[in-house]
Formats: C-alpha cells, sequence, structure tokens
C-alpha cells in the first residue's frame, strides 16, 4: 500500500508513485512523551518572559533561516516533499512561498494583535484598568499531509510568539517538513525544547491529547480524526481548548454574468490542482442554465489538453499521483458509482495511460448528469467515513437561479469555502447581488472571482462539520492566548 507503514514503535513513509520506503521514525515511549512535554512546559516559562519585541523578532529571523534552507541543494526541500506526498515538484515552490508570506503576515500584526487593551478610566478616577493577552502554554499542533508546510505555519508560528511552546507532529507521509520547520526556528533562536517534533502513533497522540501539560490542541485534518482529538481533550484531566480545521465539499456558483473564458480556467486549477488534494478544492460546480452547456465543452477542453500525469520529479509534470492507493481505490469507486447512477464522464481515461488500476494515478474527470444523490456531489460522513472526494475529479450541475444554486450549495455537512463567479467587479448592482448570496452561504469564506485560496490577513474557519476555531488574521492569536484582566485602585492623596 502506497501509504506510511506502521509497527508497535515505528512509522514508515512510502513514496506514492513509485511505492518505495522514504524514511523511517521511531516513536517514543509514553514515559519518554511524557518527559518531553514537561521539558516544553518548562522552557515555555521562561520563553513567555521573553518580550513579544524580541521573539518578532527571531520570528523575523526564522524567515531567513527558512529561505536560505529552502534555497539549499542539500536538503533539496522541493524534492524532498514530492517524494513524500506525490505532488508535481513544479508545485512545490508555490507552498513555500506562501509559508513565508503567512508567516510575514502573521510577524507583521503580531504587536497589535497581542498588545494590551487599555480602558479610559474617566469616569473611574482612581483605577487603572486594562486586558493583556497571555500565552496557554504547551499546544501540541496535529498537521496534515498535502499541504504541510501551510498548514503548520498557521499556528506553529503565532502559537510561538504568543510565548507557547509548541508540540510538532506532522503527518507520517510527511515527516521530514516538520524537522525542517523546527530546526529553522531553532537556528533562528527558539529554544530547542520550546519547539519540539514528536512523531507518534494514533495511541500515543490520543495520550499527548490528554496529557495535563499539554493546554491546548491545533488539528487539520479528517472529521473522524478531529471526532477522535476532541474526544481524547474531554477524556483529560481539567478542561482544554481544541481547534478543528476539518474537511469541506467546497460548492462553486458561475452566475449568467460570469466572465466565461477566466471563470472556466479558474475552476479547472480550483479542482484539479495538486490532484485534488485540498480541504477546499472545488468539488462541485452549479452553473446557470443559459451558460452550462459552453461552460462544461470550454471546462472539459482544458482538462483534456492541459494536463500531463506523469512521474512527479519530472519538471513537465503537472498531475501527479494522489497520496495512496487506499485514495486511489476511494476516487475511483466515487466516479464509478456516480456513473452507474446516471452521472456522464467527459474525460476519456485512455488521454491519461499512466491511469491504472492498482497505481496510485488516477485521471482527471469531469461528470455531469449529477445531483446530491450521488457521494461526489453531497459525500455524507454517515454513508461515506472519508467525507471528501479528495481527488482530480469534479462535478457540475445546471441550475435555474441564485435561489437553487444557494439551496443546492448548503445542502452539506460541510462549510468551509464557497466561491461565487459573476461580474460583480465592473457592476455596483451585481456586487450587491453577490452580498446578498453571500450572506446565505453557510461557510466560513466565501470568495468572489477566485477559489482555493488562503489570505492570512483573513480568518480561515469552517462551519458545521468543517469544524471550530480560527487560524490566521488577528484572530487567529486569539484563540492561541487568553485574556487576562488587569484591575487596579491606585491609592491617592
Amino acid at each position: 500500500m502506497s501509504q506510511p507503514t506502521f509497527s508497535s514503535t515505528s512509522q514508515t513513509t512510502i513514496t506514492p508513485h513509485n511505492q518505495q520506503p522514504f524514511v523511517t521514525r521511531n516513536y517514543p515511549t509514553e514515559s519518554e512523551l511524557d518527559a518531553t512535554i514537561v521539558r516544553a512546559a518548562e522552557a515555555q516559562k521562561a520563553w513567555a518572559k521573553v518580550p513579544l519585541e524580541e521573539r518578532i523578532k527571531i520570528g523575523r529571523k526564522f524567515i531567513d533561516e527558512f529561505k536560505s534552507l529552502a534555497q539549499s541543494s542539500e536538503p533539496n526541500l522541493s524534492l524532498e516533499l514530492t517524494l513524500q506526498m506525490g505532488r508535481p515538484i513544479s508545485q512545490i515552490q508555490a507552498e513555500i512561498n506562501g509559508f513565508l508570506d503567512r508567516a510575514g503576515y502573521m510577524l507583521s500584526i503580531a504587536s497589535e494583535a497581542l498588545a494590551d487593551i487599555p480602558l479610559t478610566d474617566t469616569d473611574k478616577p482612581g483605577f487603572r484598568r486594562f486586558i493583556k493577552r497571555t500565552p496557554l502554554g504547551v499546544i501540541l499542533v496535529i498537521a496534515p499531509w498535502n499541504y504541510p508546510y501551510l498548514t503548520s505555519i498557521n499556528s506553529v508560528l503565532p502559537a510561538l510568539i504568543s510565548g507557547n511552546a509548541v508540540l510538532l507532529k506532522p503527518s507520517p507521509q510527511t515527516p521530514l517538513t516538520a524537522e525542517r520547520f523546527a530546526s529553522a526556528l531553532v537556528s533562528a533562536g527558539v529554544p530547542p525544547d520550546v519547539i519540539q517534533v514528536v512523531h507518534l502513533s494514533p495511541e500515543l497522540t490520543r495520550h499527548a491529547v490528554e496529557n495535563k501539560n499539554v493546554q491546548f490542541v491545533s488539528f487539520t485534518g479528517s472529521v473522524g480524526g478531529g471526532k477522535k482529538v476532541e474526544e481524547a481533550a474531554v477524556n483529560a484531566k481539567g478542561f482544554k481548548g481544541v481547534a478543528l480545521e476539518l474537511g469541506g465539499k467546497d460548492p462553486a456558483y458561475v452566475r449568467a454574468d460570469a466572465d466565461l473564458d477566466y471563470t472556466v480556467a479558474e475552476l479547472v486549477d480550483g479542482a484539479m490542482y495538486n490532484s485534488g488534494q485540498s480541504c477546499c478544492a472545488i468539488e462541485r460546480i452549479y452553473v446557470h442554465e443559459s451558460i452550462y452547456d459552453p461552460f462544461v465543452e470550454k471546462y472539459a477542453n482544458i482538462v483534456k489538453q492541459n494536463y500531463k500525469l506523469e512521474d512527479p520529479t519530472l519538471p513537465t509534470t503537472n498531475l501527479g499521483p494522489v497520496v495512496s492507493l487506499a485514495s486511489a481505490e476511494r476516487i475511483r469507486k466515487q466516479v464509478d458509482d456516480a456513473v452507474k447512477a446516471g452521472a456522464k464522464k467527459l474525460i476519456p481515461e485512455e488521454l491519461f495511460p499512466e491511469a491504472k488500476i492498482g497505481t496510485t494515478y488516477v485521471a482527471p474527470q469531469v461528470l455531469v448528469n449529477v445531483d446530491h444523490s450521488m457521494d461526489v456531489m453531497m459525500a455524507s460522513p454517515t454513508t461515506n467515513p472519508h467525507e471528501e472526494t479528495f481527488g482530480p475529479v469534479v462535478g457540475i450541475q445546471k441550475v435555474s437561479s441564485d435561489e437553487e444554486a444557494i439551496k443546492l450549495m448548503n445542502d452539506s455537512p460541510y462549510g468551509l469555502t464557497a466561491s461565487v463567479w459573476t461580474s460583480a467587479s465592473t457592476s455596483e448592482s451585481s456586487e450587491e447581488a453577490f452580498l446578498n448570496i453571500a450572506d446565505q452561504i453557510e461557510t466560513g469564506t466565501v470568495f468572489l472571482n477566485r477559489c482555493d485560496y488562503l489570505d492570512p490577513a483573513l480568518a480561515w474557519t469552517g462551519v458545521k462539520d468543517s469544524g471550530r476555531g480560527i487560524s490566521l488574521s488577528r484572530f487567529g492569536f486569539d484563540q492561541l492566548t487568553r485574556a487576562k484582566s488587569v484591575h487596579m485602585k491606585i491609592k491617592t492623596g
């Protein structure tokens, strides 16, 4: 199986495209893990006393350290990540750039986001009152494999800048990403016990979540994984916070006045990039009936002509394998089930000869004649434990009105992102129409004329089964700190 293999004491990462072992990491014992957490708790006390501006300065040095690491030939971060999770090497630099951009933005707002909030006391002479943000303590960050740098930066760096210690548990599919991240932080001046990488089995992960010295858990991954983390946190002694950034079944609605050429190209990329393995990838598209036929024709033509499914280490490849054989089988089954239920495939699989049964190469597919009885359009955690298609597959459905599109977009247990495609940028009335639609969509982020993107200035959050908690933006600092009120009666006379 081209997914990590496990023993009771170790994990081995399997390279998706050639199914060869890549790297093995050993697990600690429970007592060793407990000792690691104790060291983090002790180191955090000293780290919290480092002035905020000094921590920010270390953060800026970290950016320089990581840039140098990314530019070096040994290790080759791009090749290393491709070999771990299968994304084409031609696309890895974009994740590294995004990682650094998010780091820079969160550092730029840290002073303001973490500053004391004074209260004016003109109505209460003799008193001084203010609210300060204080660190939580030890934070466990559980990162996924599909964008391991981009997702981990969202919580790790803000947690450290806020004065917390961090235990970073990477996916067993991408263990080296956490090690590179932590190495650059330590080189920049973060004490080694303040940022520690922990490779853990599911049982050890639960043990860490339940540990009394872990005050907060930030988890990014599946709904099933999020439920297990929350259950462990509830079973722990005392009370601890949990942020759950989970899956999505993200929709797009193309209105009658959309710029067709631009919209089609963007939505193809939004569905196919990283082989569709993104929590905010486009999985279902609703198109106004007046432009449905030309939209579908243009969409299918781009997919047929623009993608090369091959070895992801080749610089010409722009569509790589999915992460595992199990994932490939599940994606193919969703497509087959949809076809049996009446859907029509528009992409001949012979255009992609690498996509053979028994491999991790999955041909991109565009489905029409779809409806919400099919998992490709409305996966349910009750009937489909994997929630998302998480592959290079999209369904396109015809709608007759904004109202029908809104109803279908909301007909999902998930609500991470949604996008609307219209000429709102050139028409005040169209912008008003977009904002009216945006208010009715049950989602954490709503886009106009773009998709599959995180702006670090905006809060990244979900509704319904897409989870709870916030990362990025100034609100991302709030969940990694607690408010502490200071109320002073000043003696006068």
